[in-house]
């Protein structure tokens, strides 16, 4: 049975990895308490109770845990994972695991030195159903070859919850590094490729408090074969009963898929549908049956010492094409008007 302890708990997203993770069979034996944010670890804790808090360093230097969960400040991760890494233990990651190239250098380099695993989870794709019955049609042939694929990913400020860390860019690493690296892994699962071209990017600042917050952000891909485009802001109105209305169209030459992951307005209660268009009929797909085993495949690479269920190359070129599209990116700054 894996053994895990959860590091870095600055941001919530320490809760879905850890619950996870639990679910799938792991034990979490210890947490580190240290953290940027007093909200974060009072939340880990009421959902947690039974897990201990135990100092950092114990955690590291402790033989009987196989990897750590982290979810630290973005701008901290790679040297977390390094960290844990060199002391024998294999990393999940919450998502950006680096906010630079010199980080994700390193972090390759280290990956190659110790053979550790080194998985970022790309949430948005790794445990939403929706998404996993999608890829799964594509990949049965549902809709023929793809064409292009289209995903939109807004999400809500939330500013009350945010902490400092998250309106400082070295810290966060950008608007493409953080959320839109969801898009690129998205990109390139559903046309098939191991590697892709960033053609154009560009960020916006449409006067969201501090000035020069990066609020808005798209991109257009491609390959040999299939085009993309991805668009991302922090603009979700309150009266959304999510925190985004994500969504996935992937076009191919015989059929359409949509994926809504989060909501669908106005229409049928709860998350993940799936609307699929072929040569025969429009129809939508629950996902209520739809197994997530992002976790169990996780922990499975973890006793294998291999990583199989999200390819290592996969997550190093998500990293660098996020990294790409936000320092090649057009900039400007909406001029607020009345």
């Amino acid at each position: 049975m894996a053994r895990f302890a959860a590091i870095g708990l600055d941001h919530r997203h320490i809760y879905d990895l850890t619950e996870g993770l639990l679910a799938a069979g792991a034990v979490c034996v210890g947490y580190d308490p240290v953290t940027t944010d007093p909200r974060v670890l009072t939340g880990f804790q009421k959902r947690f109770p039974g897990i201990p808090a135990v100092e950092r360093e114990r955690l590291l230097d402790d033989p009987s845990i196989d990897f750590i969960v982290n979810s630290a400040r973005p701008c901290d991760r790679a040297a977390l994972s390094i960290a844990a890494m060199r002391r024998g233990k294999d990393v999940l990651c919450d998502k950006p695991g680096v906010t630079t190239a010199a980080q994700l250098a390193e972090v390759q380099a280290v990956v190659a030195e110790t053979g550790r695993i080194w998985s970022v989870c790309f949430s948005e794709r790794f445990i939403k159903p929706s998404a996993r019955k999608a890829w799964e049609l594509v990949r049965g042939g549902a809709i023929g070859r793809v064409v292009q694929t289209v995903g939109l990913g807004p999400h809500r400020l939330n500013r009350a919850l945010r902490p400092s860390w998250f309106f400082d860019k070295p810290a966060y690493g950008g608007i493409i590094n953080d959320i839109g690296c969801h898009q690129i892994d998205q990109f390139l699962a559903f046309s098939g490729a191991e590697d892709a071209e960033i053609v154009t990017a560009t960020i916006g600042c449409f006067g969201t408090e501090p000035p020069g917050f990066e609020d808005f952000a798209d991109m257009t891909f491609q390959t040999p074969s299939v085009r993309g485009y991805a668009r991302i802001d922090w603009f979700t109105a309150d009266g959304l009963p999510t925190w985004g209305d994500g969504r996935l169209f992937v076009l191919g030459t015989q059929g359409t898929i949509e994926v809504r992951k989060n909501v669908d307005i106005a229409g049928r209660d709860g998350e993940d549908h799936v609307f699929l268009v072929d040569g025969g009929a429009t129809r939508h797909i629950a996902c209520d049956d739809v197994a997530v085993t992002y976790f169990s495949d996780f922990l499975a690479d973890i006793a294998a010492g291999m990583a199989r269920g999200v390819p290592q190359s996969h997550i190093f070129t998500v990293c660098r094409l996020a990294l790409a599209a936000q320092a090649k990116a057009d900039r400007f700054v909406a001029e607020a008007r009345a």
